[in-house]
């Protein structure tokens, strides 16, 4: 039984789980061991990466060095194919370190979208993928309300528009990014794939947390020619992801569309887990070797308060990880059987991963406050890791109180909204 097996409306008792047990691969321990040898670079870079407003050089190249952004590029073009656990863990790796750096290894999920185009675009996007340092392609305002617009010609669409919050636009080659177009008389929705001389990238990713992300704004502001081939309704985004399915090698592509959806938000939430164990060894750390303002203790660790919050932290992470590994789990397990997820079992595990989010974003918090002001200096990953939970858990995509709506209505037996995966139209 999956994490979405809340009783329906109609049930009269409530179902219990039991966690399927699947676990990462071999290779996918041996990269998330990787990444934590990483953790010291990545954690004595991120005040720079910060002001870069990017990942510096240094750490961009030793996570190249490991594979760190092709963890979703098909076994056959040199990647790893890795499923929702196996990203789950080298993500969450990466954030002990820093949220920006492990936010590039939720950019680099992406790259699976490519193989929703035909084989001559695919080949396109490939011809780099083995030399190219960092992620290779990055999304911008694909499914906002404010997208870039487009005018049919022939052979495809003359482009332009700003789109926002271009996640690892510094380091990529490409972007996938939102338009909108009006075709016999109707509005419609898609998505096109531009290539990096096609946009410029905005300084306007100036923000209280996540600042090393280069979430930049991108732009054309003359039109750009996309030919069909890289366009596509975004309607028919679920039915061509659902055909990448077994067309590579991989447990990443054995998943199902909504599985896959799943995956987004599991790499996604993995960055707060693992930034909450990265403020509990900081905490822990600082809280022995740091003496009370006003209390006669010895240490920080001494006194009863720190004592009650380090359990309650410890519980909080330890519970946001059963969640978020054991919805990985699922749909990795799933993918092995052949299995994907219904509608409602995709809303009611999204809502499981935000809330284990929320608790993740909670338990820092709750640390920072403990330890006081010796946290607020630029210096302590602290200060860090509590900013970018705050920016972390404001993405539209994991917001608590729509992603609860959205799942209410299925608990409560009311008809759902006609989305797929809470963002694109239902076709």
């Amino acid at each position: 039984m999956n994490l979405a097996s809340a009783p329906r409306h109609e049930e009269s008792a409530p179902q219990s789980y039991t966690p399927v047990s699947v676990g990462p691969s071999e290779a996918g321990q041996i990269m998330r061991d990787q990444v934590v040898a990483l953790v010291p670079l990545i954690r004595r870079e991120a005040e720079a990466g910060e002001k870069l407003g990017a990942m510096t050089p240094a750490v961009v190249n030793a996570l190249n060095e490991v594979g760190f952004f092709k963890i979703t590029l098909p076994r056959e073009y040199g990647g790893y194919g890795f499923g929702a656990r196996d990203i789950a863990e080298v993500v969450g790796a990466a954030a002990t370190g820093d949220g920006s750096t492990a936010w590039s290894g939720f950019v680099s999920v992406g790259l699976r979208n490519a193989f929703v185009f035909d084989e001559q675009t695919v080949s396109e996007l490939m011809a780099d993928a083995g030399s190219w340092v960092g992620p290779l392609m990055v999304g911008a305002s694909v499914f906002s309300q404010i997208v870039g617009d487009a005018r049919l010609v022939d052979g495809g669409f003359m482009v332009r528009g700003k789109w926002s919050f271009g996640s690892g636009c510094k380091h990529a080659k490409w972007a996938f990014v939102g338009i909108q177009w009006e075709e016999e008389g109707a509005p419609h929705r898609g998505i096109a794939l531009l290539s990096r001389d096609q946009y410029d990238i905005v300084d306007d990713w100036h923000v209280m947390g996540l600042q090393g992300t280069s979430s930049n704004s991108i732009t054309a502001l003359d039109e750009v020619f996309v030919p069909t081939r890289r366009t596509m309704a975004s309607a028919e985004m679920p039915i061509r992801l659902a055909k990448i399915r077994n067309r590579f090698e991989g447990v990443g592509y054995q998943t199902g569309a909504f599985g896959m959806m799943l995956t987004v938000t599991i790499s996604n939430v993995a960055i707060t887990l693992g930034m909450a164990k990265g403020c509990l060894q900081e905490f822990s750390q600082q809280a022995n070797a740091r003496k009370p303002f006003n209390l006669p203790y010895d240490t920080v660790a001494e006194t009863p308060s720190t004592q009650v919050v380090a359990g309650r932290v410890n519980a909080m992470i330890n519970a946001a990880e059963t969640l978020i590994h054991g919805v990985a789990d699922e749909v990795d397990r799933r993918a092995a059987s052949g299995l994907d997820f219904e509608p409602r079992e995709e809303a009611l595990n999204t809502m499981n991963l935000v809330f284990a989010a929320r608790l993740c974003a909670d338990a820092i918090d709750m640390m920072q406050i403990c330890l006081g002001s010796s946290t607020v200096t630029l210096k302590n990953p602290i200060q860090r890791f509590a900013r970018d939970a705050r920016v972390l858990i404001s993405h539209g995509a994991i917001r608590q109180d729509p992603a609860a709506e959205i799942a209410g209505r299925h608990v409560l037996g009311l008809p759902p909204f006609k989305m797929f995966a809470g963002g694109l139209p239902q076709k």
